[in-house]
């Protein structure tokens, strides 16, 4: 049976509705949080399926885990590089910021190359540390608000200059959330010492051992949205902090399909939050928590279904490029099988320097070759920045494999 929200029960079961609450509140299984929402101390309730959806995240990443291992390390990169792009785009998208994809490419393909002035390079470079190894800890108020300047500062400041922070820290005012229709649905915690105090114990649930990390990930989104410690920024920022968060628990790749399954769910992600901040719900985050779980675990798995179609077709081409005319040449093999690579796993395909590394040779003699792959009509190329890129035509390389036969 569902898990049935204490809002819900209120107005169903009203003569029920205290000792469901007292039963969910001292269960031996609640996990308690030193915060109030709305004046009601927050816990959650770690029910079966909490426990299901913790294990069939833990199973789908395993998987991932194997199928990105059985991956050429280019191909891999390649697919790590589109998806943080469509993250970017789609974070940007979900809180009414108008970006492209090849706006966010040639941003990315200019990081560190004086591309600092560029629009959402803060971004770009903050989702670039996703594929670091490196322990992620957001421990003070100080980590939210230097994460918060590095990722979205400088387009929140040049959309509107009133939106940067005035406080010590935070927001020194108040701020609210409207709805489409420019309804208010949430007031931010106002003034700044009390959002300093609100922020300080849900890093400090963030941090402890009270729960499984998946389960203070979960929390911790929902207090940074409750909080709303910012002007403007603060979706991105929570989200941020969740994807960098959860590719430290889990495949560094599931910190670039979160946004891209929020948008898809985006009704289910609103209502959650709509859910925990109602009074009637005193305090139970357990809602919020099995559905941004929900997500994860959507995300999972359309991130494994993605990378299984692509192996699959990848295995398929590179039994037939042998067979190919053009194929003659080891070296024309390798070519080949990486311009397959990029029409599979890249947003855009795979730059010329990157092909000369990845065959070993130089320009004029890769030149050439890429001359009779376009002639032959093989050749697919965009121009992105200064910089071109290339992948095979599949559709056309698999008739002229039929016609060859």
């Amino acid at each position: 049976m569902p898990y049935e929200t204490l809002e819900k029960i209120s107005y169903r079961q009203p003569g029920q509705y205290e000792s469901i609450y007292e039963e969910r509140f001292n269960n031996s299984e609640t996990v308690h949080l030193d915060f109030d929402v709305n004046g009601s101390s927050a816990f959650i309730v770690q029910n079966g399926d909490i426990y299901r959806l913790l294990l069939q995240i833990q199973k789908t990443d395993k998987q991932v885990q194997l199928l990105c291992r059985d991956l050429p390390g280019a191909a891999l990169h390649q697919f790590a590089q589109k998806c943080l792009v469509d993250e970017i785009v789609l974070t940007n998208d979900i809180e009414g910021v108008n970006s492209t994809r090849r706006e966010i490419s040639e941003v990315l393909e200019q990081i560190g190359n004086k591309s600092g002035k560029r629009r959402f390079y803060g971004l770009v470079r903050k989702y670039l540390m996703l594929q670091e190894e490196e322990e992620r800890k957001v421990k003070t108020c100080q980590d939210v608000r230097n994460i918060y300047d590095d990722l979205v500062l400088k387009e929140v400041v040049e959309e509107n200059s009133k939106d940067a922070p005035d406080g010590v820290i935070f927001r020194k005012d108040s701020v609210s959330v409207s709805n489409s229709a420019q309804k208010e649905i949430h007031r931010g915690l106002y003034p700044e010492n009390k959002i300093i105090e609100a922020m300080d114990h849900a890093l400090a649930f963030l941090n402890g051992d009270s729960c499984d990390p998946l389960v203070r990930i979960s929390a911790f989104h929902y207090l940074v949205g409750y909080i709303h410690p910012f002007y403007n920024g603060n979706g991105r920022l929570s989200r941020f902090i969740s994807s960098y968060l959860l590719s430290d628990e889990l495949n560094f790749l599931i910190g670039y399909r979160l946004s891209y399954t929020v948008k898809d769910n985006i009704k289910q992600y609103y209502d959650s939050f709509k859910t925990c901040n109602n009074p009637r719900n005193r305090g139970d985050l357990t809602p919020f928590v099995l559905s941004f779980l929900d997500i994860v675990q959507k995300a999972m798995n359309q991130l494994e279904a993605a990378l299984l179609r692509r192996k699959a077709d990848y295995d398929k081409y590179m039994q037939m490029i042998p067979k190919h005319s053009f194929a003659v040449k080891e070296k024309d093999q390798e070519l080949m099988g990486y311009l397959t690579q990029a029409s599979l796993f890249s947003g855009h395909g795979i730059a010329t320097k990157a092909l000369e590394g990845l065959l070993g040779i130089s320009y004029t003699p890769l030149k050439n070759r890429l001359s009779v792959l376009r002639q032959d009509h093989l050749l697919l190329e965009e121009k992105i920045g200064r910089e071109k890129f290339y992948r095979l035509d599949l559709a056309e390389f698999e008739k002229q494999i039929g016609n060859q036969g």
